[in-house]
């Protein structure tokens, strides 16, 4: 195997073993975990975050990749390696790719919001620490230094800095149910998470799972034994070991997945990649630890033929830890590394495959494996598991990578401070580098961290290699050449190494010669780190901030695809974050200038982006990378380069094109020059010297490129006071080297200056003064001495912990402060960060002084205090944490007065600095705490003054800045109504405070008792508990300790009680005697009696009068309502839309794909394809037999009747045969009619041996949904030509009708209507509303012609959602065509003078009656009068679907109870309970009226014989019944008549007036289809023999059309008679008209599917249609063929075809 093939554990195996034995075939860089990728998927989908959090956090535009780095730059072996098509060069697995749909969209400019005023950010300095000008220029010739993050930022630009990496919400995050163990990304079949006791597997983007495996119990991902996160840094427990894709890209092969469980006693199971779901290839057991603490690594590599897992784990652990767990064999308690062969079916170890524990060794954690030169590494440290303490420091063993185990070795690895904890590890290939997080042991809850407590080391894998030594130290090698005591320790690359306060994770990987670290943290941050050339570590840029600040998993994953995301996994949560945040940075220097390899400037953009964000970025001179520098960046120079003239230039990499340049006087606007590009070359233009423009002071120069430009200001105002050249230059002036002076650049030096003194003159670089803090006597002591013999000392810092914003009073104690001078803070954070040095602001006295320090990122920092330039005193540790969060106040509701004790509960609370309670009216109050880290504790302020009722906010100050908590609500004092007091002992009392039932939760804390007896004699009573009972709420106190509790509970007079600030005598219940109860008793039953009687006759009378009272309401208002109804019918006339516009017929493949398949929705999208372009003889073999099969007319039906027998072939199954039979034989309707015409013929023989008139009345045969499809299919064009525009108009009159009534939303119930079932009888008085309404311009319907402003009627009990669909309606009537939007995208807001008000159906307005129903708002409700105007505008947040309203909401049928008569108004008080169904069967009549012109005209269209000819396949088939009639003898004309009735109006013509959606592209409501269903019962009549015999007890649905029956009837007598008369049709004229209507449909279905699907039929009856044909004779051939079929179709399903 080649030098430096290698890859990194979780995922990245196959690579290098794959190269082992196909050398030739094309290989990432060395820098590349991953070999080349196979395809590319899909872009993943968009990830839909909510469109507010969107607005307010979107800080990062766009992301691109970053470039190949030149191969003389790169190590020969990676020079060696070519790289892959499909991935990045320098980038592990091919972080390249196209922009996902998220980065497309987060192009647009996000919209901020403030939270609080806060002071004008000065200009920031650049790196190299000058101003920045209007166009960036850069000066400085030294190489540019990181940017130092020691300068205070203002605190909002500190904010918007903080919230960028951290708070956006773009971030694409997968959630699962329990804390995460294991994570990998294949190269094509996405991420796969482990967590509890389930895998799942995601795409790329996070949003999607593709599978799901539970590993435990089938539909329960739970932990079978809790596990507790263990105090970092110690190592994490999971049941998840082992999670490695391999064989990825394999010739020939399939991916597969390795995962390894604690289950079944460590078990290894071998998965295909593409699917969970499917069953494991092989299992083992005894494979990873069994232990859920207990670690394993593992790496799967190639080895001759065959793959091998070389795996390291600790199998045993103290029996403390594994009594319950797990108990492993005997072979595998001193084992420490093992090779399995994976394509074992037991994944099994040969004998020389396993390297065993030395007896000294104790625990070994195994953190990671991979692979690197031709061998298997394993760094590891030894572990106490029971104590928690790393013994010794970590190491790394090394295993040639073979069959079986050869132990090379094993080297420690130190990386200084007492680090004996290895937390994560990463191979960085391409620099044959190692790098590892190393960790100190810290005190419990994390209090021990120093900044120093962990550290990044990188260590040369080839050191690694020389020094590790074979020996028996913790391992027992087969055989050890040497003596030494212990293994040789490995030093890191001292440059690179990072000390940080809590790292967790590392992922390296090479990016344009750039060595590019990330890092994750313990508080949830990520961190990128950049080496320079040398392995120097810059400053790392925090790229993300998990908001919850959960420590970050030991394994970040990079994306297999695309260069520009990572995965960060933390507790519960995977998400994809972007690994650069180039956008931030404003100008291209700054942009070059920062060395991230990922960003680059782009020109066409004018901004730094990721490379594939830029466009024409294939264009090397529209794209500067980090390799082109911040001095290629284009600058505007303004130079005298004659006597004569000054030129204007522009300098740095633009690309050669068109372009034009223009200098102009910005104080009068005239143009100095103007000038355009030769070709190839950048626009130059000349000033002319003249003395007149010496007064020009301030010039402005544009160069324009195309689509972008860049401008430049220079003010040449104080030209004369530069005295150096440099500086001179810069500003535009020009340089007089003879007189040394800097002067106007329009005006002119000596002629002898200008030859050579007018080139840019060298720029001084600024030397900056040497740091006394660089070393400056480093933190020595807490000593200092100022003077001779005084000694400064440094006692500590208070507080030890600020937020991120700062803190304005940090005070140091110690002594002698006031005879020092030139006092200094130095902190130091992460090592490779510049120290902040801040002067002390004031110094209070001689032993406190006071600091300001400046906002900073989360982490520790070591503070020292320096005096006059002396040795830097430590002070210690000083956190900077994050701002605090909320996350519950307990109690949330508190009374008036105040002073009840409250909790907030959530982190970080010991940096506020102070809390503020937040009143409408009384302002801010403060209010005194007590804050620990997880809680603050405070009384609740009193606000007496103000309504009883309130909600104050409950806020924290930290800095300047208000940070919202959440909201407390106040509420009356609490009442109380007396107490009791029972002596339960002697010595012990009792007391029960009783008061009212309310809503406080009031603690011991809070409330103090304090009985008075005797001669003003008061006993303190113990709090013992609240009961809540249905009317009181008792209060329970004891006093004990007493001697005369009788005496003192008969003397006892009053109970204060306080609460907080209230206090409240209570008084004692009245107690009577028994002796009074014996007299009063029987006196008060006589009073009892007589009041009872005089109460009952009272109320008798009364209930007299209210009836008498109610009837006479009743009686009026059923005579009001029939006058109404009456009037209505004689008067109403219904003003019917003529012009609906074009009727909005289906297409044919619609309208026949919902007439043959009503119910089955899932067929519909097998034959909608677009099948124009399908060539005819693509069609298999095995479908062309079967087609030519089933046109065998006899071998057809032979196989319809055998169906039709069994008895499992199902209504439903007859059904869809039909259907797709019909589809089958769509274009070859000759043949298909001849079948109908044998099998109706075969059902006649069937019927009239029982009832001949039952024939075709039901859908129970093959032939009957046959014939159904036969007519829509041949009456499809008589049913749009002639039928549709009645039929349509009928629909929209009906729809028209109803909504002049109300209607109500929930129930769909409606004033008009024509079935009884539908009517809202329950009405409420109702007025129609005028309304101006104005519709917004939109880009969907900007016609000038349209007419924006409609008046449109609307009832005032209309909901606003039906409000909006009338407005729509009346646009569409008026303009002719639709608004251009939907329904959901529009709000509607009401004009009132200057002010607007949005129209909601719900909103904080709305009406909540008892039981929590919400009265949904109306026009009436918002008091909308006649006139009054409307706005119709787009939505700007995300509009959802149709809201379909619950339970828990009504409109116009209200609850019956009382509380709804106040809703209504005195005015309706009470009218409701009046309403009888009756009052209004009226209104059936009256919309019966409304449409009866309509619904004659469809009627009389269906049965019209138009031009005095019925349609073809009416005629056809009627002759056909006569003649069959007369054939078997049938004499009664009725037989005929129903056969008749049953084939054409029963089949064909109810179906289509019930569902007008089969014809139209409408939405039927449920209440047109009550409608619809009245009138087809209608229709139906018309076609019946039978006389109805209706009385007045028939249902309305019969009575509505009583009178008209008896009229259709004798229309549809003689419709049929006059088809009889009518001329019979020739066979050929028959046969032509069918021809043509095959054509017609040639191309519409696929009938290869169709096809399918009637052979999965005939295969599962095959034995008994074999049967049949076998007994049928003449159809011997037709066996054979049958056979031949499924010998075809068994040939497909055996190459898996299907």
């Amino acid at each position: 195997m080649r030098k430096g093939a290698s890859c990194i554990p979780l995922s990245q195996w196959e690579s290098e073993t794959h190269k082992h034995t196909q050398p030739l075939q094309p290989s990432p860089p060395a820098s590349l975990p991953l070999p080349p990728l196979r395809a590319t998927p899909r872009a993943p989908a968009l990830h839909r975050g909510t469109l507010r959090r969107r607005r307010a956090r979107r800080k990062r535009h766009r992301s691109a990749q970053g470039l190949q780095p030149p191969l003389h730059r790169l190590p020969e072996r990676a020079r060696r390696a070519p790289p892959s098509p499909l991935s990045f060069p320098g980038e592990p697995r091919g972080w390249g790719g196209r922009r996902s749909p998220s980065a497309r969209r987060s192009r647009r400019r996000p919209r901020l919001r403030r939270r609080a005023p806060e002071p004008p950010s000065p200009p920031r300095a650049l790196p190299g620490g000058d101003p920045p000008s209007p166009m960036e220029v850069s000066r400085r010739k030294a190489p540019p230094r990181p940017p130092r993050p020691a300068a205070p930022l203002p605190l909002l630009a500190y904010m918007l800095a903080l919230a960028a990496p951290g708070q956006g919400a773009d971030e694409p995050v997968w959630r699962s149910e329990q804390a995460i163990g294991a994570i990998a990304a294949s190269r094509a079949d996405g991420v796969f998470v482990a967590s509890g006791s389930c895998l799942d597997q995601l795409d790329y983007s996070l949003e999607h799972r593709l599978s799901r495996l539970y590993r435990d119990q089938a539909g329960n991902c739970t932990e079978p034994v809790s596990l507790a996160p263990p105090a970092r840094p110690r190592p994490g427990s999971s049941f998840s070991k082992l999670l490695l894709p391999y064989r990825e890209g394999a010739a020939g092969l399939g991916g597969l997945l390795l995962t390894g469980w604690t289950f079944d006693r460590g078990t290894c199971e071998v998965r295909p990649l593409g699917n969970l779901s499917l069953s494991s290839l092989r299992n083992g057991t005894e494979v990873v630890s069994c232990h859920p603490q207990g670690s394993t690594a593992g790496v799967v590599y190639r080895a001759g033929n065959r793959w091998y897992l070389a795996v390291a784990a600790t199998y045993v652990l103290p029996e403390s830890e594994t009594a319950s767990r797990c108990n492993p064999a005997a072979s595998d308690r001193d084992t420490a590394i093992a090779i399995k062969d994976t394509e074992g079916r037991l994944l099994a170890t040969k004998e020389l495959a396993r390297l065993k524990l030395s007896e000294s060794a104790g625990s070994l954690h195994f953190v990671d494996a991979f692979l690197w030169n031709g061998s298997v590494y394993f760094p590891y440290y030894r572990y106490n598991y029971t104590s928690g303490v790393a013994t010794g420091l970590p190491s790394m063993a090394r295993i040639a990578q073979s069959t079986v185990v050869q132990f090379q070795g094993q080297a420690t690895l130190d990386c200084g401070h007492g680090r004996h904890l290895l937390l994560s590890s990463s191979l960085v290939e391409a620099l044959d580098v190692w790098a590892g997080v190393f960790s100190a042991a810290t005190e419990e809850g994390q209090e021990g961290r120093s900044p120093a407590t962990t550290a990044l080391c990188l260590f040369r894998m080839s050191e690694i290699q020389a020094r590790a030594k074979s020996c028996k130290w913790d391992f027992e090698p087969t055989e050890h050449n040497c003596k030494e005591d212990e293994p040789e320790k490995v030093q890191p690359i001292a440059s690179s190494t990072l000390i940080h306060s809590d790292l967790t994770s590392v992922y390296g990987t090479v990016v344009m010669n750039r060595t590019v670290l990330f890092l994750g943290t313990g508080d949830g941050q990520l961190l990128k780190v950049i080496l320079g050339e040398n392995l120097t570590s810059n400053c790392p840029e925090v790229i993300y901030e998990i908001k919850e600040e959960t420590p970050v998993f030991y394994k970040l994953v990079p994306h297999p695809k695309k260069n520009i995301y990572i995965y960060l996994t933390a507790g519960k949560e995977v998400r994809r974050i972007r690994v650069a945040n180039c956008s931030k940075r404003k100008s291209c220097s700054e942009c070059l200038t920062a060395a991230d390899p990922h960003c680059g400037w782009c020109h066409s953009l004018q901004r730094c982006t990721f490379k594939d964000d830029c466009v024409h970025s294939e264009n090397s001179e529209n794209w500067l990378d980090i390799l082109s520098g911040a001095k290629q960046c284009p600058q505007i120079h303004i130079s005298q380069r004659s006597k004569d003239k000054t030129t204007v230039t522009l300098v740095g990499v633009v690309s050669p094109r068109h372009s034009e340049c223009v200098a102009k006087n910005v104080e009068t606007g005239r143009e100095l020059c103007k000038g355009q590009s030769p070709p190839n070359k950048t626009c130059t233009c000349s000033i002319p010297t003249r003395a007149t423009d010496k007064d020009v002071l301030v010039v402005n120069v544009t160069f324009s490129f195309g689509s972008w430009h860049l401008s430049k200001r220079f003010n040449f105002t104080n030209c004369s006071s530069f005295i150096e050249c440099p500086v001179c230059i810069g500003t535009g002036c020009a340089w007089c080297e003879s007189e040394r002076k800097c002067i106007h650049p329009f005006t002119a030096c000596s002629s002898s200056d200008y030859s050579r003194n007018q080139e840019p003159c060298q720029v001084a670089v600024e030397k900056r003064a040497p740091s006394n803090t660089a070393d400056g006597g480093g933190f020595k002591n807490k000593f200092s001495r100022t003077s001779p013999g005084l000694q400064v000392y440094i006692e500590s810092i208070e507080p030890h912990k600020i937020s991120t914003l700062g803190k304005s009073n940090v005070i140091v104690t110690g002594a002698n402060f006031t005879q020092a001078s030139n006092i200094v803070m130095i902190l130091k954070g992460t090592s490779t960060c510049e120290k902040d040095v801040i002067r002390v602001s004031h110094v209070l006295n001689d032993t406190h002084m006071k600091f300001s320090l400046p906002s900073s990122r989360k982490e520790i920092k070591d503070v020292c205090i320096q005096f006059d330039g002396g040795n830097c005193s430590p002070v210690g540790p000083l956190s900077y944490i994050a701002l605090p969060q909320c996350s519950l106040i307990y109690p949330a509701t508190t009374w008036i007065s105040g002073g009840q004790n409250i909790t907030i509960t959530g982190r970080n609370f010991d940096v506020i600095d102070n809390l503020i309670i937040s009143h409408e009216l009384k302002g801010n109050i403060n209010v005194s705490e007590h804050c620990m880290a997880t809680h603050c504790r405070f009384l609740a302020p009193s606000l007496k003054s103000s309504k009883a009722r309130t909600n104050v906010t409950v806020k924290l100050r930290v800095q300047e800045t208000y940070l919202d908590c959440g909201s407390l609500q106040y509420l009356e004092d609490p009442r109380f109504t007396g107490y009791r007091v029972d002596p339960e002992v002697d010595t012990e009392l009792e007391v029960k405070i009783l008061k009212e039932n309310d809503n406080f939760n009031i603690s011991e804390k809070d409330i103090e008792i304090t009985l008075f007896h005797g001669e003003n004699k008061q006993l303190n009573c113990s709090f013992e508990n609240i009961t809540r009972n249905q009317d009181l709420t008792t209060i329970l106190c004891k006093i004990k300790g007493i001697r005369t509790a009788n005496r003192i509970a008969s003397s006892s007079k009053k109970v204060r009680v306080k609460l907080g600030n209230l206090e409240l005598y209570v008084k004692q219940e009245s107690v009577v005697s028994t002796l009074y109860y014996l007299i009063g008793l029987p006196i008060l039953l006589v009073i009892v009696i007589f009041v009872a009687v005089g109460v009952t006759r009272h109320k008798s009378k009364e209930l007299s009068r209210k009836q008498s009272q109610q009837l006479e309401l009743l009686e009026s208002e059923l005579r009001k309502e029939i006058r109404d109804g009456f009037a209505e019918l004689q008067m109403d006339k219904l003003d019917v839309v003529d012009s609906f516009g074009t009727v909005p017929f289906l297409d044919y493949k619609h309208f026949a794909l919902r007439t043959f398949f009503p119910e089955s929705g899932g067929f519909t999208h097998i034959f909608t394809e677009d099948m124009h372009n399908r060539d005819a003889s693509d069609k298999n073999e095995s479908l062309t037999a079967l087609d030519a099969l089933i046109c065998n007319k006899s071998f057809l039906v032979t196989v319809i009747h055998t169906l039709e027998k069994q008895k499992n072939f199902s209504v439903k199954d007859r059904c869809l045969f039909a259907s797709f039979l019909t589809i089958a034989l769509q274009t070859k309707l000759v043949y298909l009619t001849s079948i109908l015409e044998v099998l109706t013929r075969d059902l006649m023989e069937q019927s009239s041996n029982m009832q001949p008139k039952l024939m075709l009345r039901r859908t129970e045969s093959v032939v009957e949904k046959l014939l159904t499809n036969w007519m829509s299919v041949c009456l499809s064009g008589f049913l749009r030509e002639t039928v549709g525009e009645p039929f349509y108009l009928l629909v929209t009159t009906l729809n028209q009708k109803i909504n002049k009534g109300p209607v109500d939303v929930i129930t769909c119930k409606a004033l008009y209507t024509l079935n009884e079932d539908w009517l809202l009888w329950q009405v409420p008085e109702f007025s129609t509303v005028a309304l101006n309404v104005v519709f917004e311009k939109i880009p969907e319907n900007d016609s000038a012609d349209v007419c924006r402003n409609i008046s449109v009627n609307v009832l005032d009990c209309d909901t606003i959602g039906q409000a909006k669909e009338k407005i729509f309606q009346a646009f569409l009537s008026k303009n002719g065509s639709p608004y251009g939007l939907q329904l959901n995208e529009i709000c509607l807001e009401l004009q009132v003078g200057t002010r607007q008000k949005e129209l909601l159906d719900i909103d904080s307005s709305s009406v909540i009656l008892e039981d929590g129903i919400t009265k949904l708002n109306t026009i009436g409700h918002y008091e909308i009068s006649n006139g009054s105007t409307i706005k119709v505008f787009k939505k700007i947040a995300n509009f959802t679907s149709d809201v379909e309203y619950a339970d828990d909401h009504c409109h116009l049928i209200l609850p019956d109870s009382e509380a709804f008569q106040d809703v209504q108004g005195k005015r309706h008080r009470g009218k409701h309970k009046f309403k009888v169904k009756e009052m209004y069967l009226t209104k059936l009549l009256s919309t019966k009226v409304a449409i009866h012109s309509v619904l004659e005209k469809l009627f009389r269209s269906i049965w019209s014989l138009p031009n005095s000819r019925a349609p073809f396949a009416i005629k056809y088939f009627f002759d056909f019944l006569d003649a069959q009639a007369e054939n078997k003898k049938i004499t009664d004309p009725d037989v005929v008549h129903i056969w008749k009735t049953n084939s054409l109006p029963l089949r064909f013509w109810v179906n289509i007036l019930k569902n007008p959606q089969f014809v139209f592209d409408i939405k039927k409501t449920p209440h047109i289809d009550g409608c619809l269903s009245v009138i087809a019962q209608a229709f139906m009549d018309a076609f019946s023999l039978t006389e109805q015999q209706l009385g007045k007890e028939a249902p309305t649905n019969k009575l509505l059309y009583a009178k008209d029956i008896p009229t259709y009837k004798e229309e549809v007598k003689s419709y049929y008679k006059a088809i009889r008369d009518l001329p019979p049709l020739s066979s050929s004229e028959m046969e032509e008209f069918l021809t043509q209507e095959s054509k017609k449909h040639e191309n519409e279905f696929n009938e290869e599917v169709a096809l399918t699907e009637i052979y999965k039929y005939i295969v599962k009856y095959f034995d008994e249609i074999l049967n049949k044909l076998e007994r049928e004779r003449g159809l011997e051939e037709a066996q054979k063929q049958l056979l031949h079929v499924k010998v075809l179709f068994d040939e497909k399903k055996k190459c898996k075809w299907m």
